[in-house]
């Protein structure tokens, strides 16, 4: 970056602009003020007037992955708009965006201003903050600074809000330039929902936001739920760095489904299935398939999945009732036939929270597709077929010569359980087949 920042004081801005103004013949019409066609002046200031304008949703996801980074203050940049450091920082980070392009249909601003120079005026306030042209300044101010063949850009063209221009208004503008249908480099996903939300703050319905930003209601509310679940993420789950960037590519979906998935379900079975969602996007590489295949075991599936962690790491679930009597009743242990037990989850979330969990995410990711490929099963029909292969390979994993010698009773009995019900399973299959 060759280019260096340096703030003229608010003050003498304001004075220099509003001077302009006076003596502008120039007016042009801007529609996105007030909900009504505005004519605003005119003028040309020094490239060096302006300051950028800190609440930018574009930059928003930079913005936070900056402070992480840097261990600044999370008020860095808000409260950084009159501060050469922070002004820096943002004109970095509006520079790189000048430099990026979309696919095919969105040339970078910054190749643009190169060939054909300044076509449109920025929108600035009365007191020189830009509200729209952020990006196009730090472009503007990155091809002065190479020297006289861009000297043509000491002055750049302007169009000037009222003085009365209120902060909510600035954010409609912003909100209503975004919403219009022309081909501009797009918001992340992450910055249009904070937009989104700052609407939100202001007073304004989910229809309302709909209705300003030319979306449907549905998409506004899905927005703000996704959001929602993204940030509790980067704030409670194992292994982040609070940064937005470890989820800005790859993660709306998963965010945006969880809360049809979590839907429901009691609060401590919504944060057990917040903890098998948030594992599996951590360790989406070791999964077979997309990580929506497995939607089902976060959401209906879940207490099954838990179910099988469970009794991999050998961590009590219960909440009541006596083990031993089972043990010592010649039943088979799993009970087919009653009502399902109340559970407690917590030391299955803790194992896989935990700083050394490989073997609880290997239980997960087995778990998990081992649910799904039954659920797939049960609707093709091939459920029985699945389980019954799922028990062999169970048991043909037992080492009896590594057995306690106390559980070497209990073990009987429950082989001896084990037989009666491979009896009764070979009894039916025997009538199905014959």
């Amino acid at each position: 970056m060759s280019y260096k920042i340096q703030i003229t004081a608010p003050v003498n801005r304001t004075a220099t602009i509003a001077s302009k103004v006076v003596a502008s013949r120039e007016k042009r019409d801007f529609y996105g003020f007030r909900n009504r066609k505005a004519v605003l002046p005119v003028i040309q200031v020094p490239i060096d007037l302006p300051v950028y304008r800190m609440e930018n949703f574009r930059t928003f996801t930079d913005q936070r992955d900056y402070i992480a980074n840097e261990g600044k203050d999370s008020h860095y940049f808000s409260a950084g708009q009159e501060s050469e450091e922070v002004q820096q920082v943002q004109h970095q980070l509006l520079h790189r965006l000048a430099l990026k392009g979309k696919a095919d249909s969105v040339v970078p601003v910054s190749d643009v201003l190169e060939t054909d120079g300044q076509r449109e005026p920025l929108l600035i306030t009365s007191s020189g903050v830009v509200v729209n042209g952020n990006r196009r300044l730090a472009a503007l101010r990155e091809l002065y600074g190479q020297g006289s063949k861009f000297s043509h850009f000491s002055h750049i063209d302007v169009m000037v809000l009222p003085p009365d221009a209120t902060v909510e208004e600035i954010v409609d503008i912003e909100a209503n330039l975004q919403a219009a249908p022309e081909t501009k480099l797009a918001y992340d996903w992450i910055g249009e929902a904070q937009l989104i939300n700052r609407l939100i703050n202001l007073g304004r319905t989910p229809k309302q936001v709909a209705v300003q930003l030319h979306r449907k209601e549905r998409d506004i509310k899905y927005a703000i739920q996704t959001l929602a679940e993204a940030d509790l993420y980067l704030k409670e789950a194992p292994g982040t760095s609070g940064s937005y960037s470890d989820i800005r590519e790859d993660a709306e979906q998963l965010f945006g489904d969880l809360p049809k998935l979590l839907e429901g379900k009691s609060e401590s079975m919504k944060e057990a299935s917040r903890v098998i969602a948030w594992t599996l996007y951590q360790n989406k590489g070791r999964l077979e398939g997309r990580l929506y295949d497995y939607n089902d075991a976060i959401g209906a599936l879940a207490d099954d999945v838990l179910d099988r962690v469970a009794d991999e790491l050998g961590i009590a679930t219960e909440d009541g009732g006596d083990d031993a009597d089972a043990e010592c009743s010649g039943d088979f242990a799993v009970d087919l036939g009653s009502e399902p037990q109340t559970t407690n989850f917590s030391g299955v979330i803790e194992a896989l929270k935990a700083p050394e969990n490989d073997a609880a995410i290997e239980a997960l990711i087995e778990a998990t597709q081992t649910v799904i490929q039954l659920d797939k099963g049960q609707k093709s029909g091939s459920a029985a077929l699945k389980s019954v292969q799922q028990a062999h390979t169970k048991l043909a994993s037992v080492d009896i010569s590594r057995a306690d010698k106390t559980t070497l009773p209990k073990i009987a009995k429950q082989l001896e359980a084990i037989k009666v019900v491979v009896r009764d399973m070979e009894m039916k299959l025997a009538k199905l087949r014959y």
